[in-house]
């Protein structure tokens, strides 16, 4: 693909005018320009489709796109902002930049920074839409592993995005199995920083991380509207006692919920049938597996020890995660072609099987909870 070609006034027209075409429709057709296929065309167009929910930040003139691969890979504008907020220092470098979207925003509080990308085609977009949005950076095409053997310099933050799927394209989530091998370069990367930035699968076990690397000192947990994107974990050659971990869930106006690593194994939850409030913990704190920790820090009781509800008689503020004002309901009083939202957990039947059976409508203002108490079955509905 030539950047040169597709930043052509007269293509990127044709791009703009057909951002809402069919793409099967369009790809079977030739190219208007002999210079550029349709696929490459068709690309661009997907980009920027993807930029408007993704990364709107990139939706301005001249800006390339890469094959869709990469832009999946990328993160999001919302979750590199985030991080951005976290660090800070003179030199910077991401070892696995892909499409640069983490390095964009998390370099803007660094004098020096460096990308390392071992796709010759990937960096040259990179170089070009850095260059069109006015930043400067070190663009080295390299393989990870070869920079590292010839780096004689030392970085304030190096930060990683591996590869996580293997040769087959299957999707892989443990150290060992990621691009590249952590484990193997670990000792390394500290050697050359004093702290490192490593993005992993929301799918990973934070026992796991933290048995494997001993040099962890912080993880971060990031949602985006409840929906677990992001394990960020912090290498530090600090020697620290302890690691703090943060639970947060962008664009939903909860507070962020911080502890240190092993605090939940002393907490202990204490339980009762539902009172007036029900708490229902946002996704990133499941991912954390806190749940007796969230009863204890809230002052609130548990439902049952596989439910991961929590009531209470008075409403308690900042929680992370939604509180509902409910009432205890007989499922004969449930009438058939009424509009609810259904939360079902530990409990025998899926949300779509109790719309069958009770005849239900999905949606509307009110929520029905299908779960258990201690004492058994029960089915809580929203005031």
């Amino acid at each position: 693909m030539s950047v040169v070609k597709l930043i052509n006034k007269d293509i990127q027209n044709y791009i703009n005018a057909n951002l809402n075409a069919d793409l099967h429709t369009l790809l079977l057709k030739k190219s208007p320009f002999p210079e550029v296929s349709m696929q490459e065309i068709v690309q661009q167009i997907k980009g920027k489709q993807v930029a408007e929910r993704k990364f709107p930040f990139l939706l301005k003139e001249g800006i390339i796109f890469p094959p869709q691969l990469n832009l999946e890979q990328s993160s999001s504008e919302k979750t590199a902002l985030y991080k951005s907020n976290i660090l800070k220092g003179s030199t910077f470098i991401d070892l696995t930049s892909g499409f640069g979207i983490d390095a964009y925003y998390l370099s803007q509080n660094f004098d020096h920074i460096t990308l390392v990308e071992q796709n010759t085609e990937l960096l040259e977009i990179v170089e070009h839409n850095w260059n069109t949005l006015g930043r400067h950076a070190n663009f080295i095409n390299k393989k990870l592993e070869d920079f590292l053997n010839g780096n004689q310099e030392h970085f304030d933050v190096i930060y990683l995005d591996p590869a996580r799927r293997d040769q087959q394209k299957n999707k892989v989530f443990l150290l060992e199995d990621l691009s590249p091998d952590i484990l193997e370069i670990q000792e390394k990367l500290l050697s050359i920083s004093n702290q490192v930035v490593i993005k992993l699968s929301p799918l990973i076990d934070l026992k796991y991380l933290v048995s494997m690397l001993p040099a962890i000192s912080r993880i971060e947990i990031i949602a985006l509207k409840n929906d677990v994107k992001e394990v960020v974990i912090f290498l530090s050659n600090e020697n620290t006692d302890e690691i703090i971990c943060s639970c947060v869930n962008l664009e939903s106006g909860e507070s962020a919920f911080t502890f240190r690593f092993g605090e939940e194994e002393n907490a202990e939850s204490e339980y009762s049938e539902p009172e007036k409030y029900i708490y229902i913990p946002n996704n990133s704190i499941l991912k954390a597996g806190v749940f007796n920790l969230i009863s204890q820090k809230f002052g609130l009781k548990k439902l049952h020890p596989n439910s991961h509800f929590y009531t209470s008689s008075e409403k308690k503020g900042d929680f992370p995660g939604r509180i509902m004002e409910v009432e205890l309901v007989d499922s004969k009083n449930i009438k058939k072609k009424e509009q609810y939202n259904i939360i079902s957990k530990n409990y025998p039947l899926k949300p779509e099987e109790i719309k069958k059976k009770y005849g239900l409508k999905d949606g509307g203002d009110h929520y029905l909870i299908f779960t258990q108490s201690k004492k058994g079955k029960i089915i809580l509905k929203s005031v």
